[in-house]
Parts: C-alpha cells; sequence; structure tokens
C-alpha cells in the first residue's frame, strides 16, 4: 500500500488536488494498487471546506476512504467551527505538525 498526503494551501488549488486524487484511485484500481490518502488543508484553503460543490467532492472522496484533515490554527483564523466542516472531516491542531507527523510515517509528501 502507498501513502500519499497531499497538502491544500491555496483556494485555487482544490480542484487540481480532487483531479489528482480521482486519478491516483483511478490508476490504482488499473494496476491493482491500493494507496490511502491523507489530504492536509490549511492556509486560506480551509475555506473551502464551506463550498457546497467541493463538499460534493469530499463526501464521495470520503466514501473512498480518502481522509481529509483540516488546520485548527487556519480554522481559528478564517472564524471557522468544525461543526461546519464536512463530515468525517479530522481536525488537527496544527497543519504543519500534521505533515511532519504523516512524513515521517512514510507518506509521500504531493503539493499541487
Amino acid at each position: 500500500m502507498h501513502k500519499v498526503v497531499f497538502h491544500v494551501d491555496e483556494m485555487d488549488k482544490w480542484q487540481h488536488t480532487l483531479g489528482n486524487i480521482r486519478n491516483l484511485l483511478t490508476f490504482g484500481d488499473q494496476v491493482g494498487e491500493t494507496y490511502k490518502i491523507v489530504v492536509l488543508v490549511n492556509g486560506d484553503a480551509i475555506l473551502g471546506y464551506l463550498v457546497g460543490s467541493l463538499q460534493d467532492s469530499i463526501a464521495q472522496l470520503t466514501a473512498k476512504s480518502v481522509e481529509f484533515h483540516a488546520c485548527q490554527n487556519a480554522m481559528n483564523s478564517h472564524t471557522i467551527k468544525k461543526d461546519q466542516l464536512p463530515a468525517g472531516v479530522q481536525v488537527v491542531p496544527a497543519g504543519v505538525a500534521d505533515l511532519v507527523k504523516l512524513q515521517e510515517a512514510g507518506y509521500s509528501y504531493i503539493k499541487p
């Protein structure tokens, strides 16, 4: 199993990231490989969790076992509460610390 963390910190990177994830999952299905995927969102991109069309995509990918993380620091700076996030999004205290932890656990870092 391959472990991958996608890092999104700019709003205009959301669609590109979601497309990359869909492509990676499709490729894995075609060649018989599995991917454990985490999407860490911090900075201004945290606002993407509030966008309706993105919420639909997040729900679809969550159903395929993709994990989504939200940085508490970014949420605080944009006055976003946990109950505003899509179902299944995990809040982490600090996005950068989460990236370090994931990379130390063997996740490959992708920044679209």
